[in-house]
């Protein structure tokens, strides 16, 4: 009998949480250095995770086997991705900054979800080491919290592409190396090299250091959160101009951009969702451009807020300045559109992600020429690959269950009190992790995340945590079957 192995469970909790306390020493030493007197609460707060992470890695975890079962995996993914951010929300209660745990644990699994939505209304008044503990959060959880482990334990071998598999439960992932934690070593890399660019681009055009670093964790990890009240509003035009091009480059697949930085093109000449990703931008763009003009705007002024909104969208980044005064509806349309669709595959951005989309449309493109060439064999391919029918299969399921949740958690919000346009849009925002939803605003709603009530902040962390974990493995480990012992 194949017997769950829970110590193990327990042991990879516990290591990532022992992580994320010992990455706490970096706010506290940027509140030391800004006198914020936020250094008390960041100890205490790393102190707690550390006892937490010790006690499931020490002694709950104590003498894990390392063999990993498919069952664990979704179990991992899961407990990790339900334990940390919780422990995460310790910051902002023991600093002051939030005072009820629902609004702390609300900013925390929107950090570590990179979805943006937060309940601080004036992050200028927050201590300076919690904005960058905010900044953090997105970075650490964009690329995934699992990824972690598959990077620093070589120990689980087989058991590592199970966990990588459990992480992208909904897409089909290239590797860069046959050894599976070589492979996610590599995709760190490139995301750590991309963070350090952006940073030196940012203090380059003239923003302040920790505010040019805030920027850029929440840009490459497509999180969102921003640093001042009034969104970007306050940014000059080449920081813009900067942003919005690591947003594009922020929703390609990771795998693909390390290609790109060690000169192997081919990968991007045979990759047809990056080029399908740069159309459906640059198509997007320009009809909006042309949208807001029509409407009466400037025409210079609508093509770099164009540029600059469906970069943030289609990443689901979630950042948002100073719109044209003429706002078109079709421009909404399009928003609404492109956040559900989100980017690339294997890219730290949410949504259906363009390669389902794309697997979907040519399947149903065979369909209908089947049904007036009966005769006709077609496969569905993409990059000149077959797709299998089992993954054309669980992409119809993926689908169908995201608008489910959509649906589903509008309807709970309407409970709550919203309303029933902006409930959809809170749900469809929250589950693709784009937060701070410029559909909403266009839409001419005045949403404020800190005024929703309880329950329904509880809904859109459930959502968020759907949304990042891809449905399947938050819903494995709730099936009965899950919990049979296997043969």
């Amino acid at each position: 009998m194949q017997r769950f192995n829970y110590r193990l469970v327990a042991r990879l909790t516990g290591l990532l949480t022992l992580i994320m306390a010992a990455a706490m020493a970096v706010p506290v030493g940027v509140s030391l250095y800004y006198g914020d007197g936020a250094h008390v609460g960041l100890l205490l707060a790393a102190a707690a995770m550390a006892a937490v992470g010790g006690l499931l890695h020490s002694v709950l975890g104590r003498g894990a086997d390392y063999e990993l079962h498919e069952r664990e995996s979704f179990w991992i993914t899961s407990m990790v991705w339900m334990a940390v951010p919780l422990c995460g929300a310790l910051p902002y209660l023991f600093t002051g900054t939030l005072h009820s745990f629902t609004d702390a644990a609300f900013e925390s699994f929107s950090g570590f979800t990179t979805t943006g939505a937060s309940v601080i209304p004036d992050p200028t008044a927050v201590p300076q080491g919690i904005l960058l503990w905010r900044a953090m959060t997105q970075w650490i959880g964009g690329l995934g919290l699992i990824l972690f482990v598959v990077a620093l334990l070589k120990r689980l071998n087989r058991g590592a592409l199970t966990l990588y598999s459990a992480e992208f439960s909904g897409t089909q992932q290239r590797k860069l190396h046959p050894h599976i934690s070589t492979s996610v070593s590599r995709m760190w890399q490139i995301y750590t090299l991309l963070t350090v660019l952006l940073i030196a681009l940012l203090i380059a055009a003239g923003n302040g250091i920790l505010d040019s670093i805030c920027l850029a964790l929440s840009t490459v990890s497509t999180g969102g959160f921003m640093t001042t009240p009034l969104g970007m509003s306050g940014y000059s035009q080449p920081t813009l101009a900067i942003l919005t091009v690591f947003m594009f480059l922020s929703g390609v697949n990771v795998a693909l951009l390390y290609n790109l930085f060690t000169l192997k093109w081919r990968q991007l000449k045979a990759t047809h969702e990056f080029w399908v990703y740069a159309a459906v931008f640059l198509l997007a763009a320009g009809s909006c451009a042309v949208a807001f003009g029509l409407k009466g705007n400037a025409w210079g002024a609508s093509a770099s807020y164009s540029l600059f909104h469906i970069a943030s969208t289609i990443s689901t980044c979630g950042f948002y300045t100073t719109p044209p005064p003429a706002w078109p509806f079709g421009v909404s349309v399009v928003t609404f559109v492109l956040i559900l669709s989100g980017a690339m595959a294997g890219s730290t951005g949410g949504g259906l992600k363009l390669r389902r989309l794309m697997t979907l449309l040519l399947y149903l493109r065979n369909y209908l020429i089947r049904m007036l060439h009966p005769n006709v064999v077609f496969t569905v391919k993409i990059d000149r690959q077959v797709v299998p029918g089992v993954y054309v299969n669980k992409i119809f399921g993926f689908v169908f269950l995201y608008i489910c949740f959509i649906i589903g958690g509008a309807f709970l919000l309407t409970l709550s009190g919203s309303g029933i346009a902006d409930a959809f849009c809170l749900a469809a925002a929250n589950i693709s992790n784009l937060g701070p939803s410029p559909l909403i605003n266009s839409l001419g709603a005045s949403l404020d995340y800190a005024l929703l009530p309880a329950a329904a902040k509880w809904v859109l962390m459930s959502l968020m945590l759907a949304g990042r974990l891809e449905i399947f493995a938050l819903l494995a480990i709730v099936s009965p079957s899950y919990w049979r012992l296997r043969r």
